[in-house]
């Protein structure tokens, strides 16, 4: 009589058990849901992939005259309101796609949680690749504005990547644990938005960190996203109160945040089928 061979599938205990291989031999799927996340979101839509451009050049125009005309709080040195806050923006949406995209990832993608196997991991992961084009694109319109308005980007750019990398960091480790906290609570979907705004407007996006009264300052800067976006104007405008303690406390938060966020989601995937 033959013998019977049974495989048990069920996800490993341990940072051990992220098993990076298993997620590296998928990258067709995560290409494929990358691919069909960029469609889905301009399909059926006038100017379609246009909105890419159209929307931060949008939004920085209303924050420059909240912010610059009204509030005459955004004061920058070299560059024009505008171009400023068109600098932050470019990293803030950075952020927010890839935070709100990873943390609702599984909900949108439930019918194939409970019926195919692949590493879960791959579901939050394509939304990031989506991500980075749209940033990639918001970027080139930034340095097409810069250059023809001025002022020109210095070898200050070349430390760009740097600070791109680490709201993405940071980003991820939020939307990975909202991703995996979202299928056992519904409520943090409700959540995720008004949590997005607060951090948007404690954020220096729109206005310099300068900005902030003295007394409120020390408490402003526990934000790890202010030197963030500091790093990133410095890059970019060569503009920004950039302080050596500030960038190593935003590394830290930020590593701490991605490791976080993968263990919580690590654990939590054996319950994801389940649950959703």
């Amino acid at each position: 009589m033959a013998s019977t061979y049974h495989l048990r599938i069920c996800p490993s205990k341990g940072l051990t058990g992220l098993k990076l291989r298993e997620f590296w031999s998928f990258r067709g799927l995560l290409a494929a849901l990358a691919i069909r996340d960029i469609k889905l979101r301009y399909r059926q839509t006038v100017l379609g992939v246009a909105w890419v451009v159209f929307q931060p050049l949008l939004a920085s125009g209303i924050l420059a005259f909240v912010f610059g005309t009204v509030a005459e709080v955004t004061k920058p040195g070299r560059s024009s309101v505008f171009i400023f806050v068109l600098g932050g923006f470019v990293g803030w949406s950075l952020f927010s796609s890839i935070f709100v995209r990873s943390g609702q990832s599984l909900i949108q993608n439930s019918g194939l949680i409970t019926k195919v196997f692949f590493p879960r991991l791959i579901l939050p992961a394509a939304t990031v690749v989506s991500a980075l084009l749209d940033t990639g694109v918001s970027l080139l319109v930034f340095i097409i504005l810069t250059i023809a308005l001025g002022p020109a980007a210095g070898l200050e750019i070349l430390t760009l990547p740097i600070w791109l990398a680490l709201l993405l960091m940071f980003a991820f480790g939020l939307g990975l644990i909202n991703a995996a906290l979202s299928v056992r609570f519904r409520d943090v979907q409700h959540i995720t938005p008004v949590l997005l705004q607060i951090l948007f407007y404690a954020s220096p996006v729109a206005y310099q960190t300068g900005a902030v009264p003295d007394k409120w300052r020390g408490l402003f800067l526990l934000n790890p996203l202010a030197p963030l976006f500091e790093g990133l104007r410095w890059s970019l405008l060569r503009e920004g109160d950039l302080r050596g303690l500030q960038v190593v406390y935003a590394l830290l938060v930020c590593g701490l945040t991605l490791l976080l966020g993968l263990m919580v989601f690590h654990h939590a995937e054996r319950e994801f089928a389940d649950l959703i």
